[in-house]
């Protein structure tokens, strides 16, 4: 082979083997995480499905590179599936009770903090019923009531207490039907099958259900507050993202969104 013709072959071999090389190094570039960018996986009451939507998006807005997935449940089940090792970075409990919990276990990076307080009311899509008093609930044309399941959800134990306190949870007890948590309660009777029930404010004043039927705010004084409460668990530690989701939920912003959805706020006055 003459000398010319030789380079000629290395030459295309060579632009051959660095055109693969930089194909490899393309697709690696493109597959690899983007600088700085984080994640964030967020265990979250289900009482919060709206209001931590809107939180989350305005969130997202200060940090378009990194993930925040979120998961809605029942704050006992959260609470249950933590101790035993769920890979979650944060925990937003309908009751402070549960993140206390977890820290006494040592399975957080911090102290339990407290940012609302949630409300509890009468809703039926059937005005006539949203507007009774609990006390009227025993003789009302009511076939199936609607509570959240009072074992693990928050809201059940203060739905139970409330119909104790008005003296009608015997009554009420044979038509009773029992969501998993407060957002299965209220699909409940959204769709019909319960007639009426007790749910959270903040669902209630969601868009898509706050115009429809009535509800009718049950005081507070009828059961223990629904003190709520976060914490960062122990595998988020040295996850930066956690901590500035949690300096965020204290923000004007996230406290605006919150009030928006009937939490009384840690600290304030409700109105």
């Amino acid at each position: 082979m003459q000398g010319t013709d030789r380079r000629s072959m290395i030459g295309k071999a060579q632009l051959k083997v660095g055109g693969s090389v930089v194909l490899a190094l393309s697709l690696v570039l493109a597959l690899a995480p983007v600088a700085g960018a984080g994640s964030l996986r967020i265990a979250a009451a289900s009482d919060l499905q709206f209001a931590m939507q809107e939180i989350v998006a305005d969130f997202r807005g200060t940090h378009p590179d990194d993930t925040v997935e979120v998961i809605y449940g029942s704050s006992g089940k959260f609470s249950a599936q933590i101790a035993n090792g769920a890979p979650f970075d944060m925990f937003f409990s309908a009751d402070i009770s549960y993140p206390r919990a977890l820290e006494q276990q040592g399975l957080t990076s911090g102290p339990a903090t407290p940012y609302a307080l949630g409300r509890i009311v009468l809703w039926s899509l059937k005005p006539e019923l949203g507007r009774l008093s609990l006390k009227e609930l025993p003789t009302a044309a009511i076939r199936k009531f609607a509570i959240a399941n009072p074992d693990h959800a928050p809201y059940g134990k203060r739905a139970l207490e409330a119909l104790e306190y008005a003296n009608v949870w015997m009554a009420m007890a044979p038509k009773l039907v029992r969501g998993e948590n407060i957002a299965q309660t209220a699909q409940f009777i959204d769709s019909g099958a319960a007639d009426a029930g007790i749910v959270a404010l903040s669902l209630v004043l969601a868009p898509g259900l706050k115009d429809r039927g009535a509800w009718t705010l049950i005081p507070d004084t009828w059961h223990e507050p629904l003190e709520q409460g976060y914490v960062i668990t122990r595998r988020a530690a040295a996850n930066p993202l956690a901590a500035a989701f949690a300096t965020w939920i204290g923000g004007a912003e996230a406290r605006a969104v919150l009030l928006r959805y009937g939490f009384a706020l840690p600290g304030e006055a409700p109105e």
